[in-house]
Parts: C-alpha cells; sequence; structure tokens
C-alpha cells in the first residue's frame, strides 16, 4: 500500500462511517460503473484480431492506478471490473441500442441517488469528493479494502478504516 493512499484512505472513512452509507456506496459504485460502461460497450474495437468494446480501453488507465495505490485492492478491483464488463457486453447483446441508454441512465441516476441518500439520510454530511476532489476514484478500493477487512484480511487495512461492523452496532462512531 502506498503512503499517498494510506492518507487518502484515512480522509475518505471520515466521512464513510454510517453502516447504511456505506452499504449505498457498495449498491451506488456498482450501478455507477455499470451505468458507465454500459454504452461504450456498444462500440467494439477489433485490432490484430482482437475483439475489445471502447469500455474497457477507458477503464484500464483507472484499474492500473487502482493496482498503483495497492496491487492487492487493485487486483480485486480488476476481478468485480471484468465481471462488469462481462455483464455489460451480455446486457448489450441482448439489448436494443435505445434501451441500453434508458438502462444506462436508469442506472447512473440510481448509483448517484443511492450515494447522495447515503450520505444525507444516514452520514448526515456532503460526500468527500466535495472537499477532496481526488475522492472521486477512492471509492472502490474503500469498498474493496472493507470487504477484505470483513473478510478478516489486511490487518493494515483495518488499522485505517476500521473494523466492519454489524448495523445494531452502528452506534458506535468510528466503524462502518
Amino acid at each position: 500500500m502506498t503512503n499517498y493512499f494510506r492518507r487518502q484512505l484515512a480522509l475518505y472513512v471520515e466521512y464513510h462511517r454510517d453502516p447504511w452509507n456505506c452499504a449505498a456506496h457498495v449498491l451506488g459504485i456498482i450501478t455507477l460503473f455499470l451505468g458507465a460502461i454500459l454504452p461504450l460497450t456498444l462500440w467494439p474495437i477489433t485490432r490484430f484480431g482482437d475483439h475489445v468494446t471502447v469500455a474497457t480501453v477507458m477503464v484500464l488507465p483507472v484499474l492500473a492506478y487502482w493496482l498503483v495505490l495497492d496491487p492487492a485492492v487493485g487486483l480485486a478491483i480488476l476481478g468485480a471490473a471484468v465481471l462488469l464488463l462481462s455483464t455489460a457486453v451480455v446486457m448489450v447483446a441482448h439489448m436494443s441500442a435505445p434501451a441500453v441508454w434508458v438502462t444506462s441512465a436508469v442506472l447512473l441516476v440510481f448509483g448517484a441517488g443511492a450515494q447522495i441518500v447515503g450520505h444525507q439520510l444516514f452520514e448526515h454530511r456532503q460526500p468527500s469528493m466535495a472537499d477532496h476532489p481526488t475522492h472521486f476514484l477512492l471509492g472502490p478500493p474503500f469498498v474493496m479494502a472493507k470487504l477484505f477487512v470483513g473478510l478478516g484480511f489486511r490487518r493494515d487495512l483495518a488499522a485505517i478504516i476500521g473494523p466492519v461492523v454489524e448495523p445494531a452496532r452502528a452506534n458506535n462512531p468510528g466503524n462502518c
């Protein structure tokens, strides 16, 4: 884990203490990612016999960024991204182009809404990216780090983000 990631994660955690807000972020991040890549999956790219989509090409720089921040977290996000990119390919294969665009819009609105509700209703605080724009790219590593900690891995991450708690224990500040 880089020192930069450690510092950014510590700042990010301060905006994401409530377990319900964290749950809203898991749902929101997944739907935002899928909503963003879905229309980009409509455009195939073929080079030297390989077939990819614009979505795959567009996702590569941010995946590389996450791998640099923390290789284990980045690899886990890469696995999730492959699953979501594959899901988008299947969806595009079975939908008309207008249906893809409508579905994408619904997913984007739902994903953004989940995160807004999480911050307003549960956290009672503005999103971290309002104060730290670079946190726009920190949601997926945070969610994956929470998963690692919840599964009992990565004590170094647990020291920064705290343990995963059950919602019944949510009154304990400092846990998500």
